[in-house]
């Protein structure tokens, strides 16, 4: 019989908690949160702190644009992107019709 030793390497992240945030929020929501964490495998607090470190990055923000998508965008390409769609809006083609606007995209080539 062979006897076998596993080393583990656990790594410890010090990380000092020194604040506290208080919300007020409906019960439905929180009940809704708190499941939705638990599928995850955090319990509310550690969820929103997973959030809360999320949104602290500018990479990892997502904008919902006027339309009502959400999009991963940087702070500068939503502003790039504003920028182009308010000249569009302005100097763009207008179609009285959705087939208008089909024939004449598909008629160019």
């Amino acid at each position: 019989m062979d006897n076998c030793i596993d080393i583990v390497i656990t790594r410890v992240y010090n990380c000092i908690m020194n604040t506290t945030i208080q919300i007020r929020i409906d019960q439905a929501t929180k009940s809704k949160a708190q499941k939705a964490f638990k599928n995850m495998g955090l319990d509310l607090s550690s969820g929103v702190k997973y959030l809360l470190t999320q949104v602290s990055d500018p990479k990892n923000t997502y904008y919902v644009c006027p339309f009502g998508f959400m999009h991963k965008y940087t702070p500068q390409m939503f502003a790039k992107y504003e920028k182009e769609a308010e000249y569009a809006l302005k100097h763009g083609k207008r179609y009285s019709s959705t087939k208008k606007m089909f024939d004449d995209m598909l008629s160019k080539k």
